[in-house]
């Protein structure tokens, strides 16, 4: 059965996005205006009866003096990705993509591959054989996921490691924390802490830690915090502009996607954090946090009523978003690793992102570009 491609308006969208069980924040209308740089399309799959049957988000960014396009599905497109036929979903979607005058195009099947419990993951960095975190035996895996990677493979779909998404090294992490929350009690959740996160959050208690939710005014105060996490962890920040026109745009398209917490101690704000809900997932987005006060334990209190309250949202699973994968003590992420393992729950490894170049020259004269850089 052919599948019918073309682009929807955004009602009919997020009609399909809230008929699913669970979609990325990347994957609905909105996220196309928290990303001004890129021009967003969204597009729907229709099978014989002119149902929708599938959707994605495209970003479409310029080639610097020329009028081509990388095209980039980040976390998607929705689609059955379990079709032993993918060729009826991703054909009309080159096509159509190649019309736009895109020379690439990318995307990240939300696929999982293989999960690590905590246990496994705790076990994993304490294992000197164990460099990556594949290295390590997975607690389960998805057989089905390998297949559906041969079958890319064979449509002439190739995998790239994640990037940074600096200009057009646009990349989502591989490898991401989650804790599930689908038929477990609040209860269940806090006895699946481990001991110390446990404790962090009984002395947080005792030490009069207030964790409140915050509003578009308290973005400069999250951001303070931000930056000076960005120095301390290393990394290039974003502009608080960045962080007032995601909140902009996604709050237009329902006022609970995107909230702030912030954590107090004694008139100082200490910690503050993002969280974005789509239906039934929630993430821990972004996180900031002062050097001052840590034994306080701000960040632990400040996870515990984020995790509290998207469970009385009804979540399904509460995501921390991206981990590192490499186990090496010299490698400065690996505390951020211990610290979202603590909150019990699983690694999972999904697929990875995919390039499919339509232009060979102009693709490769990418490579060459983002290699210089």
């Amino acid at each position: 059965m052919t599948l019918r491609l073309q682009p929807i308006s955004r009602a009919e969208h997020l009609a399909f996005v809230a008929s699913r069980a669970s979609v990325s924040h990347m994957q609905v209308p909105s996220w196309g205006d928290v990303k001004p740089d890129w021009r967003a399309e969204s597009l729907g799959w229709f099978d014989a009866q002119g149902r929708i049957v599938g959707a994605g988000l495209v970003l479409l960014r310029p080639l610097p003096k020329v009028k081509r396009y990388l095209a980039y599905l980040p976390e998607g497109p929705v689609i059955d990705w379990h079709d032993p036929d993918l060729r009826r979903w991703l054909d009309p979607l080159l096509a159509h993509l190649k019309g736009q005058g895109a020379f690439s195009v990318k995307m990240g099947p939300p696929v999982a591959i293989r999960r690590w419990s905590a246990e496994a993951v705790k076990a994993a960095i304490a294992d000197p054989g164990a460099r990556r975190l594949r290295d390590a035996e997975a607690t389960s895996y998805e057989p089905h996921a390998f297949d559906i990677a041969d079958r890319l493979r064979r449509m002439g779909w190739r995998q790239t490691e994640p990037g940074t998404e600096e200009g057009f090294a646009a990349g989502q992490p591989r490898y991401v924390f989650q804790v599930p929350f689908a038929g477990r009690s609040l209860d269940d959740i806090h006895r699946g802490l481990n001991q110390q996160w446990r404790r962090n959050i009984k002395k947080a208690e005792k030490a009069g830690v207030e964790v409140v939710r915050g509003g578009y005014e308290d973005l400069p105060v999250f951001y303070g915090l931000y930056a000076e996490t960005a120095e301390r962890d290393r990394f290039i920040p974003r502009p608080l502009s960045y962080f007032q026109r995601m909140w902009t745009a996604l709050a237009a398209e329902h006022p609970d996607r995107m909230r702030l917490y912030l954590a107090h101690h004694e008139g100082d704000v200490l910690a503050a954090a993002t969280m974005l809900v789509v239906g039934s997932h929630v993430w821990y987005s972004y996180g900031a946090s002062t050097s001052r006060k840590r034994e306080v334990q701000p960040n632990n209190a400040m996870q515990w009523r984020m995790m509290t309250d998207a469970h009385r949202l009804g979540a399904a699973v509460y995501d921390f978003r991206g981990i590192t994968d490499t186990l090496e003590e010299s490698n400065h992420l690996l505390g951020l690793l211990r610290f979202k393992a603590g909150a019990g729950g699983e690694a999972v490894e999904y697929l990875g992102e995919w390039d499919f170049p339509l232009n060979r020259l102009l693709h490769r004269a990418l490579d060459v570009y983002m290699a210089r850089r």
